[in-house]
């Protein structure tokens, strides 16, 4: 016996999976396997309106807007930008000792995310491997700069429910070098098994799954298997700087608002950094982002 579809009223919803022509939306406590209509730019996090139909007990859909992003993660080739993921509140840079995570890295991801309107933190990973006192020093840093540290083991769990406590009411995505344990993490979090798999060159884990969205009470987590180290050549050079606040403050008393902070007369970034108030590492990393945006 053959039913016509029932048709149900256009609702929003929120892309949990995606694919490159199709998507899974959350709306309403019910997943909707879903097509696109025309050529609507979607990403996993994206809030859509969706025509819905059942068809022998299964909810099917066709998604019919996009509605504006609140935020949106992107990567860039060739200054051409691409996103990866919408609507995020905050983003988790894995820290590791091994493999060994660059301080640009670190200094890199803050400074997208501070440009997004996105809130970074920093994890530091493994400390089951390390002796207790192995990312003080790391975490100095950042503390000194307003920017949340943990310190966990993803795989033994240590102090993951003191992250979890943080990313109540959150939608939270990790980054992290491969081998990090941003697999291992997101699993910890969600109690979901997340593929993943060794690098033939022995580097590392990278998950194999598309894009996903998970909710685990008041708290969603953005799994993006492409999301390990991204372009920033979309960024101008005086953005760059918005990733640095302790260096934005000193700036404000330069002498000359053109001022470069390197060897300007006057520049109070410098003055700063001899008098130990900024990190080395982090006006390094400043001169080094900005410099690299500048020749492309």
């Amino acid at each position: 016996m053959y039913f016509e579809p029932k048709m149900i009223k256009v609702q929003t919803g929120q892309i949990v999976e995606f694919y490159s022509n199709s998507c899974s939306v959350l709306s309403k406590g019910k997943e909707f396997k879903c097509k696109i209509r025309g050529r609507i730019n979607l990403v996993v996090g994206d809030l859509v309106q969706i025509e819905s139909s059942s068809v022998d007990g299964n909810s099917k859909g066709l998604v019919i807007k996009r509605l504006d992003r609140v935020t949106a993660l992107y990567k860039s080739k060739e200054k051409v930008k691409k996103p990866i993921a919408a609507n995020i509140s905050h983003i988790g840079i894995l820290v590791t000792k091994n493999p060994k995570t660059n301080p640009e890295f670190i200094d890199k991801w803050i400074t997208i995310s501070k440009i997004a309107s996105i809130e970074p933190f920093i994890i530091f990973n493994k400390i089951d491997l390390l002796q207790n006192s192995a990312f003080q020093e790391d975490q100095k840093i950042y503390d000194r700069i307003g920017i949340k540290t943990f310190q966990i083991s993803a795989k033994l769990s240590t102090n993951v429910d003191e992250l979890k406590k943080y990313l109540s009411k959150t939608t939270t995505i990790f980054v992290g070098n491969s081998g990090s344990g941003k697999s291992t993490l997101t699993s910890a979090i969600t109690g979901k098994d997340i593929l993943s798999k060794a690098l033939s060159n022995n580097q590392g884990v990278h998950t194999t799954s598309v894009s996903t969205l998970y909710h685990t009470g008041e708290m969603k987590i953005i799994d993006s298997p492409g999301v390990r180290d991204i372009g920033i050549d979309h960024l101008k050079p005086q953005e760059i700087i918005l990733g640095f606040p302790e260096i934005i403050n000193y700036s404000l008393n330069c002498s000359f608002p053109n001022c470069s902070h390197q060897a300007d007369e006057g520049c109070e970034v410098m003055a700063a950094l001899k008098n130990g108030d900024i990190e080395e590492s982090r006006y390094n990393n400043f001169i080094f982002l900005r410099n690299q945006e500048k020749t492309k």
